[in-house]
């Protein structure tokens, strides 16, 4: 009996940033050079394959210092952390690793100079994501405060004349920001913005990758987790480019295929914390239902790397 034909396009770029290719890298590179365990605070970066991968090579991941025994090693996740972590793990003696991207350290850089020069910083996020949070611990409290749609910057309080600076979040949606962007411009003339755009390279690359693919296939499945930023965006972004049938998944076992019934083309991506094997794991799983045409859509090429820290290659 043969297999109805399906055409996959693979997006491209997709899949790890050189941000989370970082993180990892500290992880397994701490792992080699002190033997396990190494502790993580917070997933070091929001994928559960990852996150279960670096616990079998011996990384124990925890969400407060307090779990991590005195003079052992912590990671900072690639989402960083605020001030007061860092001075946390300081006094109690922890080797700390900081695998915070280093273009989320940017926007921290970014706050506390604003801070600095008398300005309140509109730190436009989501709220209780970790960088987010770590971002907030960078400057003091009621120096910065979180906006997340249109409507929160109509109902931002602010003094007559008040100095104002804005940052965002790196992973969010390219539209949804400019719009937040634009009414806080339109509200406040005077506000200050980042030097260069916070949004990073990665997120603003699968997007513009996804826009692409959209209005090219039938369905759209993006690969990555649920309580992803990126991810998630993606999703939203393909759905706005013209793709109703667009999907997220953490791995093909939970592709859902009476979803895709009747299509001929699929396009697949992956979000900046999923590995390129969880798309490769996609295809096998197509290939066992169709027969597949392999197609890809660039947008971009990225060659991006950041060093890891001194501590790891002195």
């Amino acid at each position: 009996m043969s297999l109805p034909p399906l055409t996959v396009v693979l997006a491209s770029p997709r899949g790890f940033c050189a941000g989370v290719a970082r993180a990892v890298e500290i992880v397994e590179s701490a792992l080699r050079q002190q033997g396990a365990p190494i502790y993580v605070r917070h997933e070091i970066v929001h994928n559960r394959f990852v996150v279960e991968r670096l616990e079998r090579l011996g990384a124990v991941f925890v969400e407060d210092l307090d779990e991590v025994p005195a003079g052992a090693v912590i990671v900072f996740s690639a989402h960083g952390v605020a001030r007061a972590v860092v001075a946390e793990a300081k006094e109690r003696g922890l080797a700390a690793l900081d695998a915070t991207c280093p273009l989320v350290t940017k926007v921290h850089l970014g706050a506390q100079r604003q801070v600095r020069a008398g300005r309140r910083v509109v730190l436009i996020g989501h709220a209780g994501h970790p960088e987010i949070e770590g971002t907030l611990g960078q400057v003091p409290e009621g120096s910065a405060v979180l906006v997340e749609s249109v409507a929160d910057v109509a109902a931002l309080a602010a003094a007559p004349g008040e100095a104002l600076a804005y940052a965002t979040q790196t992973t969010l949606s390219v539209e949804d920001t400019a719009a937040i962007v634009a009414a806080l411009r339109a509200r406040f003339p005077g506000i200050e913005g980042p030097q260069g755009e916070d949004i990073c390279y990665a997120t603003t690359n699968r997007q513009n990758a996804v826009k692409a693919l959209a209005p090219a296939v039938d369905a759209v499945i993006v690969l990555g987790a649920s309580h992803s930023s990126n991810a998630r965006r993606l999703v939203e972004t393909a759905q706005r480019a013209g793709c109703s049938r667009s999907f997220l998944i953490e791995r093909a076992a939970g592709c859902d295929w009476a979803a895709l019934e009747g299509i001929g083309r699929l396009g697949i991506t992956a979000a900046a914390s999923a590995p390129e094997c969880l798309v490769d794991e996609l295809i096998e799983a197509c290939r066992a239902r169709y027969e597949v045409t392999l197609e890809a859509l660039s947008v971009t090429t990225e060659d991006v790397r950041f060093n890891l820290p001194r501590a790891l290659t002195a």
